[in-house]
């Protein structure tokens, strides 16, 4: 199918890539945002090998790089021991996989110019609030009531809280999670740190502490971390209540190396909490609408996929419209592309997340003692190395991508 007229809710990363794969394809493209002026939401993430094709499928990659911090290894030790807990090293694969961590406004900014140099236009200050269908085609209207767009089709990439996902017949039911994490994006160029890792330090699975060095959210700007605490959402009033001092206590006791990091942290409102969700839209379509990234599923950010899903997502909807001859077929040919590999994720993270955030003392020993002994044990580092990496099953081939040859980037971790 050619000349379709798309409408996209959404400016953010997973809306942004499926408008130019769109686009790309000869269809009329429109992004409509809620914001007077788009922009990043968050602190840093991981780019995986997933993501990371996507965007050179769009011809992004070398500008994620050059913004992006290689990343080689997870690591995690035990706060009061110094215990290795968690060591993942992409390298335990073959290929030259590695991760990239990068400033949400990095990817926002890289993804945005793109679009704004093709010309896709994007209309803000626009809330959409609910979709109606008529005669094949799917109406947006905003709170008012008040049409705000008529398309053949509509992508919504809204975030996880989406009106239009929450008011379709495949509306999700929704768990929120008891755990969340305070974010802050702090400089790093002139702090001690390990810059080719995500750090970690925990006391048991009440206590997570990380350092994630993201690189720069903009040309000419200075290297970033993202530091992370995690929390019991329920506990967040009472921790501010407390006062900061207090909890920068707690910090430095877990892990005295992040004093210079914690020191640059002078009030509560530099940092960010975070909450989770565990949702599915299945199908991840209903009435002329396609539900793509966190709109379609989301999780806890225990593995590091939210954004690379979302940037599958979009890929694999551009390629199932090209495959097919009608809407319906492609959103079908859509779900069933994605479906193996959201759901294997989902199932994974949502099995992960209570051995690094829950008040079990049992799951976190056996952690610690039974499951980081195994974690050293072929083939237990290529697993875990094709689970970080996004790639324990294929997400490629049926979102009609081919990826990277990672060892001819010529980015080595010397570099990063």
């Amino acid at each position: 199918m050619r000349g379709l007229h798309i409408g996209i809710a959404g400016a953010g990363p997973a809306g942004l890539a499926a408008a130019l794969f769109l686009s790309r394809a000869g269809h009329a493209v429109e992004i409509v945002e809620r914001f007077d002026r788009p922009s990043p939401v968050g602190s840093g993430l991981m780019m995986q090998p997933t993501g990371l094709t996507v965007l050179d499928a769009l011809g992004l990659a070398d500008r994620i790089h050059r913004l992006g911090n290689r990343i080689d290894r997870l690591c995690g030790r035990d706060a009061v021991s110094g215990r290795t807990v968690l060591d993942v090293r992409y390298d335990a694969l073959p290929g030259g996989r590695y991760g990239l961590a990068v400033h949400r406004a990095a990817l926002f900014a890289t993804l945005h110019e793109a679009v704004a140099a093709e010309g896709i236009a994007i209309r803000t200050g626009i809330t959409v609030a609910k979709a109606e269908t008529r005669a094949n085609r799917t109406v947006l209207h905003d709170p008012d009531g008040e049409i705000v767009g008529d398309y053949d089709l509509v992508v919504d990439a809204s975030g996880a809280r989406s009106p239009l996902a929450a008011a379709s017949i495949v509306a999700p039911h929704v768990k929120e999670l008891a755990w969340g994490a305070l974010w802050a994006t702090l400089d790093c160029e002139t702090v001690p740190h390990e810059r080719s890792a995500l750090t970690q330090r925990y006391d048991a699975a009440k206590v997570m502490v990380g350092i994630l060095p993201v690189g720069r959210a903009g040309e000419g700007e200075g290297d970033k971390a993202a530091f992370f605490w995690s929390l019991k959402v329920a506990e967040a009033d009472a921790l501010r209540r407390a006062g900061l001092e207090r909890w920068k206590d707690r910090v430095r006791d877990c892990w005295p190396e992040t004093a210079p990091f914690l020191d640059q942290i002078r009030d509560w409102g530099q940092l960010t909490l975070a909450r989770y969700a565990h949702r599915t839209t299945l199908p991840p379509y209903a009435d002329g609408i396609a539900f793509i990234g966190d709109s379609a599923h989301s999780t806890s950010p225990q593995l590091g996929q939210g954004a690379n899903m979302a940037l599958l997502d979009a890929a694999a909807l551009a390629h199932a419209l090209a495959g097919q001859a009608t809407i319906d077929a492609a959103l079908t040919a859509y779900a069933a592309a994605r479906q193996r590999h959201v759901r294997l994720f989902q199932l994974l993270s949502y099995v992960f997340t209570p051995f690094y955030q829950s008040d079990s003392r049992a799951i976190a020993w056996l952690r610690d003692r039974l499951v980081a002994t195994i974690a050293r044990v072929p083939p237990a580092p290529q697993i875990l190395a094709s689970i970080v990496s996004g790639t324990l099953v294929d997400p490629f081939e049926a979102a009609g991508l081919r990826e990277c040859r990672w060892a001819e980037r010529g980015l080595q971790p010397a570099e990063a």
